[in-house]
């Protein structure tokens, strides 16, 4: 396998699924959509993004060669995935209280 494409090989395979997650992020609630809340999601979409991609490159570098090749790849999706969730979750949790703070 192309040594780029087995470095970034979770990422790769999450993209669908990370899509879809970030899609129903960005679109509900519906209101209020104003510039603070396009540039709270949008960060956060990028937070969550990057903290995936360095998680799965950090997972690849450091996983323990002797449980064999595979276990690179399972070590980088766990924590890419985890690390995106981990993100989106906090974001949700923060975009919640500030939206109910506004309208309250």
């Amino acid at each position: 396998m192309n040594p780029e494409i087995e470095l970034n090989l979770a990422l790769i395979l999450f993209i669908p699924w990370f899509s879809i997650l970030a899609v129903l992020f960005w679109c509900f609630p519906r209101r209020p959509r104003n510039a603070a809340r396009t540039a709270f999601d949008s960060i956060s979409l990028i937070g969550a993004t990057g903290a995936a991609f360095a998680g799965m490159h950090w997972s690849m570098l450091n996983a323990d060669p002797s449980h064999g090749a595979m276990w690179k790849q399972v070590l980088a999706t766990s924590v890419a995935y985890g690390l995106f969730l981990g993100v989106m979750t906090a974001a949700l949790l923060l975009r919640w209280r500030w939206l109910r703070s506004a309208a309250g």
